[in-house]
């Protein structure tokens, strides 16, 4: 009995402290520059993108038309139920804004954050690409940017101001599942 009186505050403040560090999230460089933005997909509603990755979109070509990112890299497959795959819908959405068709890089084919970022790195290479800037929500930025490190992908953080979560009934469900997902990543490398 005597050890669970250790063992459980220690259980708490490993969380505590997992949680804090991922929802303070990596530095950011304001003024960073990269050949690419990869936008890390998210859900497709049909053929529309769900909220949530109409902001990561949209941040990625805010990043683009400052001059940030030479191109976008968009990324995603066809999730259950929707009618195309992320990143076509995340191009559409690039190109109704004014993005030259050009200036879009696709990957069709991941269906995990660490897939993401796998098939971009192969993307980059064709492209040419050095550098990337990812993009996604503030809250899932540390796990991303840790599998960056891990596949060497020289890249910074850029999260989306404007994430969907913002509310704390809406950040804590998405904090714990990252703290999860972060374990897993530690633990099974993806």
């Amino acid at each position: 009995m005597n050890l669970w009186r250790a063992i459980v505050p220690a259980l708490i403040g490993w969380v505590g402290a997992i949680g804090y560090w991922i929802a303070s999230g990596p530095d950011e460089a304001p003024a960073a520059r990269a050949d690419v933005a990869i936008v890390l997909g998210a859900a497709v509603d049909g053929e529309e993108p769900s909220p949530v990755f109409r902001e990561r979109i949209a941040h990625g070509i805010t990043l683009y038309e400052q001059g940030r990112a030479g191109k976008l890299l968009l990324t995603g497959a066809r999730g259950a139920g929707a009618g195309i795959a992320e990143s076509e819908a995340a191009r559409r959405m690039a190109l109704a804004e004014g993005v030259p068709e050009e200036d879009i890089l696709t990957e069709n084919e991941s269906v995990t954050t660490m897939h993401n970022l796998v098939e971009a790195q192969l993307v980059m290479r064709d492209a040419g690409a050095e550098t990337a800037l990812i993009v996604s929500d503030p809250l899932h930025m540390r796990r991303a940017m840790e599998m960056a490190e891990a596949l060497g992908i020289d890249a910074g953080a850029s999260a989306t101001p404007t994430s969907r979560y913002q509310s704390l009934s809406t950040q804590a469900p998405f904090l714990l599942r990252e703290i999860y997902f972060m374990h897993h990543f530690w633990i099974f490398g993806e």
